[in-house]
């Protein structure tokens, strides 16, 4: 399940924000382009910049050749030319706007690692604690699994180096690796008086992007949290919604909530498929870019997953951290009334970047087009404004410091004419316990019918 690349490698609404706190449905090809420029405001689009002579272009290409002889020559120790012209493509990249950029072969690699969401691993779950590295649990068929590693063991070296002093990044590093290759893995068991050795063999591990649990009385209420838009975005929540009917014998939940709160986005086209799984017809999304193979329009298909959750009121959790492909789906799923939103409004990403390969020379991100929600909205800088406002109860310790602007606080953001950007945060806390969790707690009680709201359930025109 793929859309078709339009002249690129990949089409990506990649976002990492700095905030603290994983069977396939039929393609929704991209079918009408999206309305004509005399159809759309006006003002949306910056007018083009008057060409120029291609002879003063070529004069400042010699100008930066002058500069790049002059450091060669002259700096006061000898630069490494490579780094030199990669600083000066990312400079040029970085400009543009705060997600344009140049991605050098391991950043590369790195990148389409995580939107894939599949490395080479071991299969466990893990977190620190105490200096060492606790394993939360191992994920099912995966070599850790496979070998007996449990929840709860503490890996205290790895291929004999002890882990205690390393930081949980260095940490999974370490166990991460290319496929086939070995690792000799050292746990801690409460009960065991001997630590346990593993020898284990790297493969590979998709990801989790998305989990479920039952919440509320009689564990009626399902609730689907989707971390991020890689690929296993779609394929993890269709299994969540068979893993719930199945575990409710058939028989539909009252409710699904999904929880796309702190989810910075991912992959345009994984966007599409997760809110086809919640609608039967109509546009999810528009591009409109500068060059017409960038615009386009994709709309939803009917099909058996979105047919049998058709009657089952929905409920979108999203704040300050739902970026890009969360904004896509929140913008979809509001437009056509079939999910109420709640939360606190979103980061307001309303690109499109392109990520283009260079072969072995990485690759670059550009900023290709902006899109717009059915209804012909851009959130750039602006963000999607939940139906109904819930405020988290924030600690006094994260008071101040858990709100972000969003895209309009970035530097170099792009600009609509005419268009009212935020000025003010959005909170991105949310508490670890689901108890103290008001949003959620909110959109249960929803469900429930302990709480009440003109905006729920969503009423489809």
């Amino acid at each position: 399940m793929r859309l078709s690349p339009l002249r690129i490698t990949a089409l990506a609404l990649a976002l990492l924000l700095p905030i603290g706190p994983l069977s396939a449905q039929e393609s929704p090809a991209p079918v009408d382009p999206v309305p004509s420029a005399d159809q759309l405001d006006p003002n949306q689009e910056a007018a083009a910049p008057t060409p120029r002579d291609p002879l003063e272009i070529y004069a400042d290409l010699n100008l930066f050749g002058e500069i790049f002889d002059r450091i060669r020559a002259e700096y006061v120790d000898p630069p490494d030319e490579q780094e030199l012209i990669r600083a000066a493509i990312q400079g040029m990249l970085t400009s543009l706007d705060p997600h344009s950029g140049y991605l050098p072969p391991a950043a590369y690699d790195d990148m389409r690692q995580d939107t894939s969401g599949e490395f080479g691993g071991l299969g466990i779950e893990v977190t620190m604690e105490d200096g060492v590295i606790k394993v939360v649990s191992p994920i099912d068929d995966t070599p850790a699994a496979k070998a007996g590693i449990m929840a709860n063991d503490l890996i205290v070296e790895l291929d004999g180096v002890q882990v205690q002093g390393l930081t949980l990044d260095e940490a999974v590093g370490k166990m991460r690796g290319p496929i086939g290759t070995d690792i000799h893995v050292t746990v801690v068991r409460e009960g065991i008086t001997k630590p346990l050795d593993f020898d284990l063999t790297r493969a590979i591990i998709a990801m989790r992007a998305a989990r479920y649990s039952l919440e509320g009385e009689g564990g009626d209420v399902a609730l689907i949290r989707l971390s991020r838009f890689s690929e296993q975005a779609f394929v993890g929540i269709e299994k969540a919604i068979k893993d719930i009917y199945a575990e409710r014998d058939g028989v539909a939940p009252k409710g699904i909530i999904l929880d796309l709160r702190n989810n910075p986005g991912g992959l345009v086209d994984q966007s599409v498929y997760v809110a086809d799984a919640f609608l039967k017809q109509g546009a999810i999304v528009l591009t409109r870019g500068r060059l017409p193979e960038e615009s386009a329009r994709y709309d939803a298909q009917p099909d058996a997953l979105d047919a049998q959750i058709a009657d089952v009121p929905l409920i979108v959790l999203i704040n300050g951290g739902s970026a890009s492909a969360s904004e896509i789906v929140a913008g979809a799923l509001q437009d056509h009334k079939r999910a109420t939103l709640v939360g606190t409004r979103s980061f307001g990403k309303g690109s499109v970047q392109s990520i283009i390969s260079l072969g072995p020379d990485g690759a670059m991100r550009l900023t290709t087009a902006r899109y717009y929600t059915p209804n012909n909205r851009s959130i750039q800088a602006v963000g999607i404004t939940p139906d109904i406002e819930v405020l988290e109860v924030v600690p006094e310790e994260f008071q101040g410091r858990d709100e972000i602007i969003g895209e309009a606080g970035l530097a170099g953001h792009i600009t609509i004419p005419g268009q009212t950007e935020t000025t003010v945060g959005s909170s991105v806390y949310v508490p670890a316990d689901k108890a103290e969790d008001t949003q959620l707690q909110y959109a249960i009680g929803l469900i429930d019918g302990v709480e009440t709201n003109d905006a729920f359930p969503a009423k489809p025109e």
